[in-house]
């Protein structure tokens, strides 16, 4: 697991830690868990990536 750096999460208003682009893009992968930031375009909606 990548080291957390300041910038790759924040506290939602409902206390839950959000990872930003910042952090998906240096872990590397899709975790299909249809992250609210995740740059690689998957859709949990229809468990495909968007394509780009």
């Amino acid at each position: 697991m990548a080291q957390l750096e300041p910038g790759d999460y924040y506290m939602s208003d409902e206390g839950f830690v959000v990872f930003t682009k910042q952090y998906h893009l240096k872990r590397g992968y899709c975790c299909q868990s249809g992250c609210k930031h995740c740059p690689y375009g998957f859709d949990i909606k229809t468990g495909r990536f968007k394509k780009s």
